[in-house]
């Protein structure tokens, strides 16, 4: 689900549409029109048409050619998307003319453009359906940019609503407004122009009859939340002083919010040297009179959009909001409530990019639904993506409550009746099965895609056989990596490529397109969920419901780093992939199906699974899984500031058998000359478990930092990795964690091998 599918810079827009997705934009005269195949091999079309909604396709003011002339439209080949912009517009569905602007073999940033001579509507349907497994035909992105003639007033630019808005309430800058809202109703704040603070409060409408008037207190809420802001999710509510909860976030676009400032008021002006500068405490006693609230000099509140900080000397410090144009917070009113908005008026500081501006309040009914959600952006500057659900969400949902956003996506840290130390077991003796279907994935395609991914990763992958995956790191030309991940061939010239991070797709684009090589590649994340199916019992669970035709190896068969293309039901059941990998230490495959066909995979593998006790595993017991197993995570053992000798994956790097060049070789050479840090292993003798980011020290002088850390259910022990000085690094050596400011508490702990379970790797290779 999207935010909003537009962006707007000065004039211009950008709207964004997916494969089997379709958009109507109202375009003046004076108008162009951009549209950018932004992957490549995405097929598009567009239909133009007047206020009387006759066809104006030959109207366009091509600026390039299209790809092929205009042609009719067979509505039984639109996407439901178009049928619906058509009915919602009357427009008559026969003789339709479009042209199609890019070839179904098109290029990466493909762009075709033209000017509007006339008022027009322009509609956009971009083609794509559902991706098999063993295909790379991924529906992608289109982008529409739209250079208005006639810039539209900022203030006008509101986000489309969520549903049917019971009622609309514009809070104009510099003011605040009062308002009533019943239990269950939804309220979202939005940020009209970007960069506006908006501070909120409530009241329980019962309370307020009885003469109390007990308001959201941000301290109460941190205490109860554990949170310094609370967010969609599981810590999502916000109280009053009585520990009441008064509203929940269900969606924040944002996520960057103060939960522990004031308003601003008369003093912060004064103090400052702005002497009767209004106040949103002025302000909000005005507007809370009528509902018989008693004024205050100060009021505490939840602060929107304002972009605070706690150094780490202790101070506190501001600096320009987060928010642009549209951003919201949704909440929903857990009781009868009284509410007030401000928008602040602060013109002193860079709160409110130093020009105060609207906030816009919309209030819709409690019958609608509207999925918990945070927005995510893969580039800073790209249109917003709210979390996602996977395709064996309906699943994991019926199971456990407790849900993190892990990606872009919703994921189960612990399932409700079993926790992580049950489902950890149960993976180590018997069989689990875990959501991942964040990873990302990205198909790699045509007569140049092995010669890009053999530059692109560290592994040698000529050597790489159909069928096959390697595990590669994938680094800058410093060295330092991008992501780690596996790549399958699929085919000759057809790879997949599955890591942590979208940054991947990114560096392989730029390569292929500095080198000039004849190759695609196409995210498919969307298109790919996997389940890891893993344990002991992972392969009798499986083979009971994997059918693979005879050209393809059965799963009784299949090798450590190998994958099948099978189905599950029969030669006519669900299409998957299934790849003898996973990240849990113990015999495992990871089972890849298209979302639609998710929630009976899951069904199936439990059912196959049942008479081995299988479990779902969450997050909290993956990290327990992997820690002992010394496999390594993003932004936890390396980062783009670290190499693959630091990240404790030096196997990856062959320089004495790889001899094409690869992106970042000669960097990795003087680096494995030159070494400075190494990731170990650490043992703790204290019950107390470390922490991500703890320093380890002998004496004053800090010598590593723990990257991550748990108690080894299996060993019985506290153990942890640690990036560590070379010269530090040699096993049995004595270190200390520290804890507090590093100093005045030290955890003892020792060098040790690592993996801490199963160092030579038996248990995946059965």
């Amino acid at each position: 689900m999207r935010v909003s599918n537009i962006k707007y810079s000065d004039n211009c827009e950008t709207y964004q549409i997916h494969g089997g997705e379709a958009i109507s934009i109202d375009l003046q005269c004076g108008d162009s029109v951009e549209i950018v195949d932004v992957e490549g091999d995405q097929q598009c079309s567009v239909l133009a048409f007047d206020s009387k909604k006759s066809s104006i396709l030959d109207s366009l003011s091509w600026i390039t050619n299209p790809n092929n002339d205009s042609s009719k439209v067979s509505i039984d080949a639109c996407s439901d998307m178009l049928k619906a912009i058509l009915d919602h517009n009357q427009i008559k569905t026969n003789n339709l003319n479009g042209a199609e602007l890019f070839s179904a073999s098109n290029p990466a940033d493909s762009r075709q453009s033209f000017n509007i001579d006339s008022d027009t509507l322009c509609v956009f349907d971009a083609k794509g359906g559902p991706m098999l497994v063993d295909q790379h035909n991924s529906p992608t992105e289109i982008l529409i940019n739209v250079l208005r003639a006639i810039p539209t007033n900022p203030s006008d630019r509101l986000p489309e609503p969520l549903a049917k808005t019971n009622k609309e309430i514009r809070v104009k800058n510099s003011s605040a407004v009062a308002y009533k809202v019943k239990a269950g109703e939804y309220i979202q704040i939005i940020d009209v122009e970007g960069r506006q603070c908006s501070d909120f409060q409530a009241f329980l409408a019962e309370d307020l009859k009885n003469n109390l008037d007990l308001h959201l207190d941000p301290t109460v809420t941190r205490s109860l939340m554990s949170a310094s802001y609370p967010a969609p999710g599981t810590h999502d509510k916000f109280y009053n002083q009585n520990s009441v909860p008064l509203v929940e976030i269900i969606q924040d676009t944002v996520c960057r919010h103060d939960a522990f400032g004031l308003a601003c008021n008369s003093k912060y002006y004064d103090d400052r040297g702005f002497p009767g500068h209004i106040s949103c405490t002025d302000n909000f006693n005005k507007s809370l009179a009528k509902h018989g609230v008693a004024p205050r000099k100060n009021w505490v509140a939840v602060n929107l959009f304002f972009n605070t900080a706690i150094e780490e000397c202790h101070s506190l410090t501001s600096d320009v909001s987060w928010s642009r144009p549209g951003d919201y917070v949704l909440f929903r009113a857990m009781d009868d409530l009284v509410c007030v908005s401000s928008a602040c008026p602060d013109d002193t500081t860079s709160a409110n990019g130093w020009n105060p501006t609207d906030i816009h309040v919309r209030i819709y009914d409690k019958t609608n639904t509207f999925s918990t959600a945070t927005a995510f952006r893969p580039d800073p500057q790209t249109i917003p993506i709210m979390t996602k659900e996977t395709g064996f969400h309906k699943n994991t949902s019926k199971l456990t409550k407790n849900f993190d956003n892990y990606n872009g996506y919703w994921l189960p840290l612990e399932y409700t009746n079993l926790g992580a130390i049950k489902e950890y077991w149960q993976c180590r003796e018997g069989v689990a099965m875990i959501d991942l279907a964040p990873l990302r994935k990205f198909e790699v395609y045509g007569q140049d895609a092995e010669a890009l991914m053999q530059y692109s990763i560290t592994k040698d992958v000529r050597k790489l056989a159909i069928g096959q995956v390697v595990y590669s790191a994938m680094c800058y030309d410093n060295g330092c990596m991008v992501d780690d991940g596996t790549l399958y061939r699929l085919s000759e010239n057809n790879f997949r490529w599955i890591g942590g991070s979208d940054d991947g797709g990114k560096l392989l684009r730029k390569i292929a397109k500095e080198r000039k090589l004849d190759v695609r590649i196409k995210s498919s994340t969307d298109q790919l969920h996997n389940v890891a199916v893993q344990g002991p019992k992972s392969r009798e669970t499986l083979a009971k419901i994997i059918w693979t035709p005879k050209l393809q190896t059965n799963l009784e068969e299949l090798k450590w780093f190998r994958f099948t293309i099978g189905r599950i039901g029969g030669e006519f059941g669900i299409p998957v992939m299934v790849s003898r990998t996973g990240y849990s230490g113990e015999l495992g495959y990871e089972v890849f199906a298209h979302p639609n066909d998710c929630e009976a995979v899951w069904d199936a593998i439990a059912e196959a699974g049942d008479e081995f006790g299988i479990c779902p595993l969450g997050l909290n017991a993956l990290d327990m899984l992997r820690i002992e197993a010394g496999l390594i995570f993003a932004g936890y053992e390396f980062c783009d500031q670290t190499d693959p000798f630091e990240a404790g994956i030096a196997f990856t790097v062959p320089l004495k058998t790889k001899e094409d060049d690869f992106s970042g070789k000669e960097s990795l050479i003087l680096r494995k000359n030159s070494p400075q840090r190494t990731l170990v292993g650490l043992e703790l003798t204290s019950n107390e478990v470390a922490l991500h980011g703890d320093g380890v020290y002998i004496g004053k002088q800090q010598v590593g930092i723990i990257t991550s850390a748990t108690r080894s259910p299996i060993l019985m022990k506290n153990i942890a990795l640690c990036r560590i000085s070379v010269s530090e690094s040699e096993i049995g050596n004595e270190v200390e964690v520290g804890k507090l400011d590093g100093h005045q508490k030290r955890l003892a702990a020792t060098v040790v091998r690592f993996p801490f379970y199963d160092p030579e790797k038996t248990r995946v290779r059965m």
